[in-house]
């Protein structure tokens, strides 16, 4: 049987990141109809919120259980209202290693969510799990992205060219274009960094509420 991560949930400050129920679908879907997602993503498009509900019914469960990664929910703890999406990709158990993506709905930027979130799985994988490596790939064009990478302490290892596909509607047609990623990676010792305790990013908020 591969090995696989728990179905658990993660606390931080602000967020719950939990597995994906199927009420979660309509939120799901409205977060996923904008422009950014599309481009920078490989989600479906159109992401309907028949194929959420799908996602959170077979998709995601099958995914952990097969032992790829793990897929989960980003809630506000204050309004519990679905702010993004973090997935677990391209698991590596003899390395301890998984890459990370992460995608924030379009009220939700701008607060900080996503690299708190990506700090409270990094903890939990860490600390918790055992793991020594993170990775984060990011489009060349996708600043956000990159600024998340940096405010977490990653570190840009180089650039994987012509290595993803970038999207773009015009009229009814999804055009593609080839584009350059940027390899960023974080280990257990970068969560230790000055700047990430003085920036409030790395806290005593522990993590782990279930396995």
């Amino acid at each position: 049987m591969a090995a696989s991560f728990p179905e658990t949930a993660i606390s931080t400050e602000r967020l719950l990141l939990r597995p994906l129920a199927e009420d979660d679908a309509p939120g799901l879907a409205t977060m996923m109809a904008d422009d950014l997602v599309l481009a920078w993503t490989d989600l479906p498009h159109p992401f309907t919120e028949g194929y959420a509900a799908e996602l959170a019914r077979t998709l995601a469960p099958a995914h952990r259980a097969a032992g790829r990664g793990i897929v989960l929910a980003v809630t506000e703890h204050l309004t519990q209202r679905l702010v993004g999406l973090v997935e677990l990709r391209n698991t590596d158990w003899r390395l301890r290693s998984t890459e990370i993506s992460y995608v924030t709905a379009t009220w939700a930027r701008g607060e900080g969510y996503a690299p708190e979130a990506v700090l409270g799985v990094a903890q939990w994988l860490f600390e918790d799990r055992g793991f020594l490596r993170l990775e984060m790939r990011t489009a060349a064009g996708n600043t956000a992205a990159q600024q998340v990478a940096q405010k977490v302490g990653g570190i840009s290892e180089g650039v994987l060219r012509s290595a993803w596909i970038v999207r773009g509607e015009s009229g009814e047609v999804v055009e593609e274009s080839r584009s350059d990623l940027i390899l960023w990676s974080l280990l257990p010792e970068d969560l230790e960094s000055p700047e990430l305790h003085r920036d409030g990013w790395h806290g005593d908020h522990r993590y782990v509420l279930r396995d």
